[in-house]
């Protein structure tokens, strides 16, 4: 009977979260580029170690956006940080100089005295170096989904905002793994973008986000910024977002793409480092979202638990109501985010998240992943 009860409580903690803050997927627009935005020139910023062939492969691309000035030429710089590169990262970088005019490479030698951790080094040194007050930063292994990325991603600037999320997405390929992990990407993109809606931001993807050069300057002075060697993107708006300052942007012109994990243990070393970051959230963020995960989990034992007991009827009710609430939001979502293929993996991976959740607890609350690269 506690059980039952606990049960209910919970489908209905799971359905009252769906419905304040999941629903508000549905008013995420698809946005429009913006001709003035042209006379604003921007920097936009990559750390690379040891990506001499991502560069290769997505620098071109990254290159060739459509953002002129009134001159034809690129209204846009791109300042790709050589973080002691042992591979052939120097040679490309020197050799697309030579193609492209708005592209710089800023060095960091092996032996720099480093004042900041892992990534947070090479990004300031990537941020001194911009001649632009609009920045724009994504990572070597991301290929933009099309030429109109940069405008989609620094449309919300022009209208006052300083800090814009956006999706980074992974390419598709065999496998159940892969496609767990697009599941679980869409999944934080609902997570963050319905937060953010509500006024209630809490973290952006390094891999695609605009920012004004002031803000992150000012952020990077906060003793906090430096507790981890990576989640530069997190702690951004950690310290400075605000409902005010932070939007969201979900045109599928704005959307970045790379290739997932190939393996299990380079995908959970990836999530260490990710979620390590989770435990610097505000307080009320924190609540909000181990109240999501816990009560999910609760949901699904207690219904499998329940299916033996008299109970049976009620419970299956309950979580028929609760499921198509929560896959037809999913179905939207991965609609916005050109993801339809997962459509019909929902409901297993619904499940999946739940383990996802107990493997990776450590990281989420306490432990730290020390490694940027």
């Amino acid at each position: 009977m506690i059980l039952y009860w606990l049960f209910i409580t919970v489908a209905v903690i799971q359905c009252g979260y769906a419905v304040y803050f999941f629903v508000r997927v549905f008013y995420l627009g698809v946005g429009a580029p913006m001709a003035e935005l042209q006379q604003h020139a921007v920097s936009l910023i990559i750390c690379a170690k040891n990506e001499a062939e991502n560069l290769k492969k997505n620098l071109p691309l990254i290159l060739s956006q459509r953002y002129e000035n009134d001159k034809g030429k690129a209204n846009y710089e791109v300042i790709v940080v050589n973080d002691a590169s042992t591979d052939d990262t120097a040679d490309v970088l020197k050799e697309l100089e030579l193609q492209y005019d708005n592209l710089w490479d800023v060095v960091v030698p092996k032996d720099a005295v480093r004042n900041l951790q892992g990534k947070k080094y090479a990004l300031s040194k990537g941020v001194a170096h911009a001649a632009n007050d609009w920045l724009l930063l994504t990572d070597a292994d991301c290929a933009p989904a099309s030429d109109l990325w940069l405008q989609q991603m620094i449309a919300p600037l022009a209208k006052g905002k300083s800090i814009v999320s956006g999706y980074g997405g992974y390419n598709k390929a065999p496998g159940l793994l892969n496609a767990f992990i697009r599941w679980e990407t869409v999944h934080t993109f609902l997570q963050y973008s319905t937060y953010t809606i509500a006024g209630m931001p809490y973290m952006a993807v390094g891999r695609n986000m605009a920012c004004t050069k002031e803000i992150l300057q000012a952020a990077q002075q906060s003793k906090s910024w430096d507790t981890l060697p990576s989640g530069d993107d997190d702690l951004l708006v950690r310290i400075a977002g605000t409902a005010q300052n932070t939007a969201v942007v979900c045109n599928q012109t704005s959307f970045t793409y790379s290739d997932s994990c190939k393996n299990t243990k380079d995908w959970v070393r990836q999530k260490q480092r990710h979620l390590s970051t989770g435990k610097y959230y505000k307080e009320e963020i924190k609540i909000l979202l181990g109240g999501y995960g816990l009560s999910h989990a609760i949901l699904w034992i207690g219904f499998m638990v329940l299916l033996f007991s008299p109970f049976w009827k009620a419970t299956t009710a309950l979580m028929v109501v609760r499921c198509l609430v929560y896959w037809i939001i999913w179905i939207v979502t991965a609609g916005k985010l050109k993801e339809k293929s997962l459509i019909y993996l929902f409901p297993l991976f619904d499940i999946g998240w739940m383990v996802y959740n107990f493997a990776f607890f450590p990281y989420i609350t306490w432990k730290n992943k020390r490694h940027w690269k």
